[in-house]
């Protein structure tokens, strides 16, 4: 065989080699495509601008409210007195002192709320703010009027918990912001929330209600203490200038604030933040189901679906990150309770201090100011979920905190005993 012959035949197989190998590629990258691409659904029209309930946004994206369904698995609300016994003394003279459960989650707002001690209903229609999809259009309806309401005359008018309508623009489905207080939080540090990225709403649309906030006095507007900045020293500052407590605790004698969940403070400036991840990063984490990929609406502790939340980025394998998660939940615990203890220690011995005839009062103020510091701190920490994994170094140092004041105004109210006015 010549070598002209020789080429020829060569050439024919490399040419059909590259047609088989062209058709497979083809094909391969037809059945990739038609099978990664979301389901089609019939078109059923745009979901209406005021739509509350989530079954009728589960109708156009059934995977997504599937995922939502899931949250209706967690059933068990065991009572914090369980765990932190010491929370009752603490919140003596305030509704948390009579039932204080752990929360269920999202799709049981409405129905827990309805259940708990009706002390807890004190502050009137603003309970209700974070516990339904309906809630900015009422409060769109009534103006500031809906904060002066009764509990009863807004929770009546209330059938859907919280679900799409809370965080997503009907129309669009980009991420939006829907509660006032957090707008007019931005406002008053000077900052305009409707120029955040994508990746800072992920975490915004959280903190419209997993943050501390408070009612104001005369107009019971609910408000995020944030003028100062958003960390336990800058908020608790924020009520000082103001003179404001929320409650006179009945035994220490002491003028109190009460923390709220303060999640979205607490999770700022940490090792997960500053690197970039928002909170749907790890509690919203992107799961396969079928052939689609969605993020997942079963807002839960990443611990559940460790693989999808965690390992996407760390490698080390889900036994050593469950083990390093649950090593800091511990020590914080642990911290936590010693905390605990300090504070009940120190509210005992203002009790004895203030019913101590001819008692030093400028001692006894000293010391109640301190109580006011430590509980503060210790509550900042106690009440946000986590156990400390969103900043451990920031709930730890809060702790500390809580302990040294706790310990100062214990002694100070010793003092004020011992150096009684004359």
């Amino acid at each position: 065989m010549d070598n002209k012959t020789y080429s020829r035949k060569h050439l024919g197989i490399a040419v059909v080699t590259t047609t088989i190998l062209a058709a497979v590629m083809f094909a391969g990258a037809f059945f990739f495509v038609t099978h990664n691409q979301e389901p089609r659904r019939e078109q059923l029209g745009e979901i209406a601008a005021n739509e509350t309930d989530p079954a009728v946004w589960g109708n156009y994206y059934p995977l997504h409210y599937q995922t939502y369904q899931e949250n209706f698995n967690n059933t068990e609300k065991p009572s914090h007195f369980e765990t932190k016994p010491y929370m009752k003394p603490l919140y003596a003279g305030l509704g948390f002192a009579n039932e204080f459960n752990e929360p269920r989650g999202h799709v049981y707002t409405l129905e827990d709320i309805r259940e708990i001690d009706p002390s807890r209903y004190k502050t009137g229609a603003a309970c209700n703010t974070c516990k339904s999809s309906q809630i900015p259009g009422l409060i769109e309806k009534y103006g500031d009027k809906y904060y002066t309401m009764s509990f009863e005359e807004i929770n009546s008018q209330l059938k859907d918990p919280i679900a799409c309508l809370n965080c997503h623009d009907p129309k669009t489905m980009e991420l939006k912001i829907t509660q006032p207080a957090l707008i007019q939080a931005f406002e008053r540090q000077g900052k305009d929330i409707t120029k955040a990225t994508r990746q800072e709403m992920r975490s915004l649309v959280c903190a419209q209600c997993h943050v501390t906030y408070y009612f104001k006095p005369e107009s019971k507007i609910l408000t995020f203490p944030w003028d100062n900045g958003i960390k336990a020293d800058e908020i608790l500052a924020y009520f000082d200038e103001d003179n404001f407590s929320e409650w006179k605790h009945p035994d220490a004698g002491t003028g109190l604030v009460k923390v709220r969940h303060a999640e979205y403070e607490t999770f700022m400036g940490s090792t997960h933040q500053t690197a970039g991840l928002a909170c749907a990063d790890c509690h919203m984490p992107y799961v396969k189901i079928g052939n689609t990929k969605v993020s997942s609406h079963n807002w839960t502790s990443p611990l559940k679906t460790i693989d999808q939340s965690c390992a996407v980025c760390h490698r080390e394998g889900s036994e050593w990150l469950t083990a390093r998660v649950k090593d800091t939940q511990e020590k914080t615990k642990e911290v936590q309770d010693l905390a605990g203890e300090a504070v009940v220690q120190a509210i005992n011995e203002l009790k004895t201090a203030g019913e101590t005839p001819g008692v030093n009062a400028e001692l006894l103020a000293q010391a109640q100011e301190m109580h006011r510091k430590g509980q503060w701190y210790l509550d900042y920490v106690m009440v946000t979920n986590g156990y400390g994994f969103h900043n451990p170094a920031e709930s730890l140092n809060n702790l500390g905190k809580a302990i040294d004041y706790a310990h100062q105004a214990r002694q100070l109210a010793k003092d004020a005993r011992v150096k009684t006015s004359e």
